[in-house]
């Protein structure tokens, strides 16, 4: 069988590198010469562990091709995936589906015989039926068949959740396309993968109800972490007692600086337009984002009143820029917001990252970046550790007490037990728990 990936961004790039290890033919597809060029060579664009060495050992394999012959790619596919970006351009939550309706155009004038067309972007609920209704207009006589086939891809594990998912979500009306597309996962039946089947309007909205809900968790366990600070409660103590309930479970109880990336802000914006426009709207999803956007935009104020106040003329050192650790990934991240209020606010900022900072530097262009941590901390006022990398979970105490100039560290991850930092000598802050408690 033979796959079509369109779009070499995040999702097209693992889904595709991913499909080849399953066995499969897959060409990745892409407008960018320069990218397709790059990935011939086997160099990937983006972070992700794992991912170079699953490309070169396909391409190696003659399993995974890379081109931006389209038409040649999606003569001879069984299946397209439509991978490309959705973006938030107009900046009122309305996905940019542009990207989606000009592949699909495209698509149309290269089908030949029965193929599947599916959309794995992120996107509205209808954009399927519009993609079906594209393709028929222009190609009347085609033979295809439309599905939703969301990803479910964590930056930083995205291979594992792809090759090892909780679920496969498979939305169509055709008997014929649900079974092409059980030959394309069929290797995850050998796991007892659930794999739902489903309406291409279920399909499409289960993706977004599930990032929104995820988005929900985090603004919730935030939320409750600034009321733990105020009566004199633990958040992670809160959070255990919480995710024992299995209802509720344990994951994204993690409380703050709030959340990022390319897929929670956009999604829950985009969930709150579709429902406004159908007027059916969802308060508690518009709450959600206003909500986080506010809290990114309050968490320099916890450096500031750490500094006493004021951080004019201080330099300050954050740690991580990456809105998670294991991705170079700047979007929406919290540091963004961080950083470009201390500046406003009249610090000067060194930073270092451990992937990050060559994206970093693309939208932080004043900010002085550091080869480690350490240097980031050199003669630097205050420290701010915004992501949570592994290699800041276990620095050297004594040697960062003698280079700040204040011992003063902001932990907007909690990594650290409020504890051994008080008695380490440090003017700790941190996010829900209580330093006068000596909470570990």
């Amino acid at each position: 069988m033979r796959i079509a990936m369109i779009g070499t961004g995040y999702v097209g790039l693992v889904s595709g590198s991913c499909f080849s290890q399953f066995g499969f033919t897959v060409t990745c597809v892409d407008k960018d010469e320069e990218k397709i060029n790059a990935l011939k060579k086997g160099k990937v664009p983006i972070f992700e562990p794992g991912l170079e060495e699953l490309v070169n050992e396909n391409m190696a394999a003659e399993r995974l091709s890379f081109s931006t012959d389209l038409p040649g790619a999606v003569n001879d596919a069984d299946a397209i995936f439509i991978s490309v970006g959705t973006p938030n351009r107009r900046g009122d939550g309305h996905a940019d589906l542009s990207y989606v309706y000009a592949a699909s155009e495209e698509i149309a004038h290269a089908l030949k015989g029965y193929t599947v067309v599916v959309t794995k972007s992120t996107v509205p609920v209808g954009t399927g039926r519009q993609v079906e209704k594209i393709i028929r207009e222009l190609c009347p006589n085609a033979d295809f068949d439309i599905v939703s086939n969301p990803e479910f891809l964590r930056e930083g594990s995205a291979i594992d959740d792809f090759m090892r998912p909780d679920r496969v979500i498979i939305g169509t009306d055709s008997s014929r396309a649900c079974e092409l597309m059980r030959q394309l996962y069929r290797v995850l039946y050998l796991i007892e993968t659930p794999i739902l089947f489903t309406d291409l309007e279920t399909s499409e909205l289960i993706k977004y109800a599930s990032n929104t809900f995820l988005a929900t968790k985090i603004t919730f366990i935030n939320e409750l972490a600034d009321l733990c600070e105020k009566v004199g409660a633990d958040i992670h103590d809160v959070a255990k007692g919480m995710g024992l309930d299995g209802r509720i479970g344990r994951k994204y109880l993690h409380p703050g600086p709030g959340y990022g990336g390319s897929c929670f802000p956009k999604d829950t914006l985009a969930l709150a337009r579709t429902a406004q426009e159908v007027r059916s709207p969802l308060q508690i999803v518009e709450a959600v984002f206003e909500i986080n956007e506010k809290r990114k935009k309050r968490m320099a104020h916890r450096i500031i009143e750490a500094c006493g106040g004021s951080v004019v003329d201080k330099t300050i050192a954050i740690l991580g820029l990456t809105f998670k650790p294991n991705t170079d990934d700047m979007r929406d991240s919290p540091a963004l917001y961080i950083v470009e209020a201390l500046i406003s606010a009249g610090a000067k900022i060194k930073a270092f990252d451990p992937v990050g900072m060559n994206e970093a530097r693309k939208v932080l262009p004043s900010v002085k970046y550091c080869s480690d941590a350490y240097d980031a901390m050199d003669r630097a006022d205050a420290v701010g550790i915004v992501t949570e990398w592994n290699e800041f979970r276990s620095l050297d105490l004594n040697r960062v007490k003698s280079l700040l100039t204040n011992p003063i560290l902001v932990d907007f991850r909690n990594i650290y037990s409020p504890k051994d930092m008080v008695e380490a000598g440090f003017s700790y802050s941190c996010i829900g728990r209580s330093i006068r408690k000596g909470s570990v």
